[in-house]
């Protein structure tokens, strides 16, 4: 019985791909809204090039980043719910190219192709994955954590390991990181130069580019010290 269910735990998850149909390719220029709060998607959306910035309006008006999808991944799962007021809105934070399924034709195929549904329950539930440890994050950690776990993040999802292992990414907004973050984009500026300076990371309007080994350590370091402080504590 236990070997069985090792099995099923390191089983490769399903790829959605392979039971979607070629759709038509649709391009936006940065900056362009592909839906909003007031028109709320009705498509679930696949990533060719470029990156999507999703944001959610919170009951004071501000928005706050809910993620970046890039190459590969899919977004607009809002879309099967078929609310007529959503507060999240979809923006190509650079030329991007997406290809995009209709939910109520995807709802059809999966009656006759049960295995998309497993798959896309496992592209949303690893998703959710990733908004628990969020979420968990700001309960938890520091701005500083916060701000070096995102970092980290967007580099593994959005970004391209070079020969001597640090990780070039595409230029991110102190505003953007935030809000996503959550807290102002004067702290976010400060953490930033800080991580510079130590040598974590080197930043300007042509991109990023993370030494991710050594923040991971700072993390884990800095994680250390403050579990043993509030031990003694």
């Amino acid at each position: 019985m236990a070997s069985s269910s090792i099995a099923t735990a390191h089983k490769p998850l399903e790829d959605p791909l392979v039971y979607l149909p070629r759709s038509i390719v649709m391009e936006y220029r940065k900056g362009e809204i592909i839906y909003t709060h007031d028109q709320p998607g009705s498509n679930l959306y696949l990533v060719i090039s470029g990156t999507v910035k999703i944001t959610r309006m919170t009951d004071h008006g501000t928005h706050v980043v809910l993620d970046l999808y890039g190459p590969d991944e899919f977004f607009g799962e809002a879309a099967f719910v078929s609310l007529s007021h959503t507060a999240e809105q979809a923006v190509a934070l650079q030329k991007t190219t997406l290809m995009a399924w209709r939910a109520g034709d995807i709802e059809e195929m999966i009656m006759k192709k049960p295995n998309l549904a497993i798959a896309l329950l496992q592209a949303f539930g690893q998703r959710a994955l990733g908004f628990t440890e969020r979420i968990q994050s700001l309960s938890a950690d520091s701005i500083d954590q916060r701000l070096a776990r995102t970092l980290i993040r967007f580099s593994e999802r959005l970004g391209t390991t070079q020969t001597d292992g640090c990780v070039v990414m595409q230029p991110l907004t102190h505003e953007l990181l935030a809000q996503y973050v959550g807290t102002s984009r004067e702290l976010i500026t400060c953490r930033m130069a800080n991580f510079r300076r130590q040598g974590y990371l080197q930043y300007s309007r042509k991109g990023i580019t993370l030494y991710r080994d050594a923040l991971r350590g700072w993390i884990r370091d800095s994680t250390q010290s403050t579990a043993f402080t509030g031990a003694m504590a």
